[in-house]
């Protein structure tokens, strides 16, 4: 009975809440930039090459039994760059944003710290005189 309570525990933490939530968007990421190459990108290539529309039909083949399909692996090199592109702008708008977040809590001074180190002034000036 531990065992299950710790499990829950661990699976109500915010961090695994939030890496599933990661987990399904990335899933409908993937199928998204895969339907972006197949169904957009891929007909535009075999348009300008005048091959199939289809990359992955490129091959060639050197013997019957020795075929190398290299039109599956240009269609799955185009989705890797385009998700490793988006994954690097997503990665740098945050960086962006929490440095920006960052810099805004650090020049917020409290009030009463404020008033304080005026005091403090105030005080050591009507030492001086």
């Amino acid at each position: 009975m531990k065992i299950f309570h710790e499990f829950r525990q661990f699976i109500a933490r915010g961090n695994m809440v939030d890496l599933a939530i990661g987990v399904i968007i990335g899933g409908a990421f993937t199928s998204l930039v895969k339907s972006l190459t197949s169904n957009l990108i891929n007909p535009l290539i075999g348009f300008f090459i005048g091959k199939s529309s289809n990359l992955t039909n490129l091959k060639w083949q050197v013997t019957p039994n020795l075929v190398f399909t290299y039109g599956a692996f240009l269609n799955d090199l185009m989705d890797f760059i385009i998700t490793a592109f988006v994954v690097f702008l997503l990665i740098k708008f945050l960086n962006n944003f929490i440095i920006k977040q960052h810099a805004k809590q650090e020049t917020k001074v409290d009030p009463q710290v404020q008033l304080l180190q005026e005091i403090r002034d105030e005080l050591a000036q009507s030492n001086q005189k």
